[in-house]
Parts: structure tokens; sequence; C-alpha cells
């Protein structure tokens, strides 16, 4: 009988502490996805880090600004033109806008990137950086686009908040429209 009694309460005392255990990795896991971070490397070495915050993305210190995330390849003809349009909507709103050109190739090197930059007239923050891949994944992921997605991808965020995204040639006054709308101009 006390054999009984020990063997019930130990299988009661188990299931009572799985179940306390199996909510507390649920929570960590939830808190991970939550808050997932990127440190990206420009071609000047500076970092930038770039915050998955529930359904959105964030730029750490540019929290008021609206950031559009450029996922693109350095032999591709529409990203190509794209980075003058760009360029052009950097300088336009530069104390509101911020612009990161993140590149799919893997193992490009500083040198191709920069030669990119001049010929394209691409001036705003391209990073090359083994996290690219991992922060363009996310993106795509959120945008619902699947794992084969096309470029040029943009993707335009304020406050976290995904504002717009564009696949392909997009015509500057589209950005441009929404920028303003955004800014409330």
């Amino acid at each position: 009988m006390f054999k009984k009694s020990i063997l019930t309460l130990s299988i009661i005392a188990t299931l009572l502490f799985q179940g306390c255990s199996e909510d507390k990795t649920k929570k960590e896991v939830n808190t991970m996805i939550s808050t997932s971070e990127y440190v990206l490397t420009d071609l000047n070495n500076k970092q930038h880090v770039v915050k998955k915050v529930d359904k959105g993305f964030i730029l750490a210190g540019a929290e008021d600004k609206i950031v559009i995330f450029d996922i693109f390849a350095t032999w591709c003809p529409p990203c190509r033109g794209a980075a003058q349009h760009l360029s052009s909507l950097q300088e336009k709103y530069k104390n509101d806008l911020i612009i990161i050109g993140i590149t799919i190739e893997d193992n490009i090197q500083n040198e191709k990137l920069a030669e990119f930059a001049k010929t394209y007239n691409a001036n705003y923050i391209l990073v090359n950086s083994d996290q690219n891949r991992r922060l363009n994944s996310a993106i795509v992921k959120e945008l619902e686009l699947g794992d084969r997605y096309p470029i040029p991808t943009l993707a335009m965020y304020k406050n976290a908040k995904l504002i717009n995204h564009y696949i392909g040639a997009t015509e500057e006054e589209f950005i441009d429209s929404d920028i303003r709308i955004t800014l409330g101009k």
C-alpha cells in the first residue's frame, strides 16, 4: 500500500514538473523569436544593428526614421537601376530616411560591392556581412514571399511597422509617395 502511494505521488510530481518546464521552454522560444538581432557591417566597417520586434524590424539608433531594406545583387540589372533611384530618395529625405542595401551574394568582396556603389551611384548604406542571408530570410518570411523571391525586393518600415514593400523594378515615384505619406507631407 505504502509503495503504491509513493509511486502515485512520484507520477503526479513528475507530470507537474514536466508541465512547468514545458511552459518555460515555450516562453523562452517566443522571447527569442520576437527579439532577434542582426549585426551588419557596411563598407566602412561600421556596424548597424537591426532588431526583429514583433512583426517588424527596427534599426538601432534610428527608431524615428523610415528604414528601407533593399535586398539586391550586384549582377542584377533591375537592382542596378534601383540603386540610382534609392540614392536620389536618400538625398531628398536625408534627415528622415535610411536605406540599407543587403546583398544576397555570399562571399562577395568589399571591393566588388564598392565598385557597384561607385558605378551605379549607390550612395546609401551597403552591408556585406555574414548576417545578410539571415536578415534577408527574416524579411522575406515576414513578407510571405517564400524561399524563392525576386530581386530587388524593398521593405519599408517606420517604428518597426511595415509601411509597404516592393518587388522587382519599382518606379521612384511610388516609393517617394509612400515616404511622403508616412512623413505626413
